[in-house]
């Protein structure tokens, strides 16, 4: 049995966040010791690392909840989640390298003069001076 201190250090996820995983229901709430603190077991620790795994690719919790509830219907497909994370980590990619390549072609263009001859700054104040349309490819991070 491991206090939730333990649990912490075994699974490299905070205590408070462990916390909140159990009020929204991704980890089932835990027994108590006679004194009311929370005792963990093995499946808590392996679920847990399973939350952590799936957070640091990037799987938003409602994922999460699904997948954890595959998981108890082995018989079940799971690649419809992934794919449509695949999908999303891709359409990220994409954002980034357009963002990427005008933020260099704009710091490439800037003289390192002052403020008011910046390239920097006077290409953020017009979107009419970047060169790709990052402004539609952007525009799905805004709308969500």
């Amino acid at each position: 049995m491991l206090s939730i201190g333990k649990l912490s250090g075994l699974t490299g996820v905070k205590v408070p966040t462990i916390r909140y995983y159990e009020q929204i229901g991704l980890l089932p709430k835990p027994e108590r010791n006679e004194g009311g603190q929370r005792i963990y077991n093995n499946t808590s620790r392996e679920r847990l690392n399973f939350i952590r795994h799936a957070r640091e690719l990037g799987f938003p919790l409602e994922d999460i909840r699904e997948l954890l509830a595959l998981s108890d219907s082995p018989d079940q497909s799971c690649d419809a989640i992934a794919k449509r994370q695949l999908a999303e980590v891709e359409h990220r990619l994409v954002r980034l390298n357009a963002l990427y390549k005008e933020l260099e072609r704009m710091v490439a263009q800037c003289t390192c003069g002052t403020v008011q001859t910046c390239r920097v700054i006077q290409v953020l104040g017009d979107h009419g001076l970047c060169v790709a349309d990052h402004q539609k490819i952007m525009s799905h991070d805004i709308d969500q």
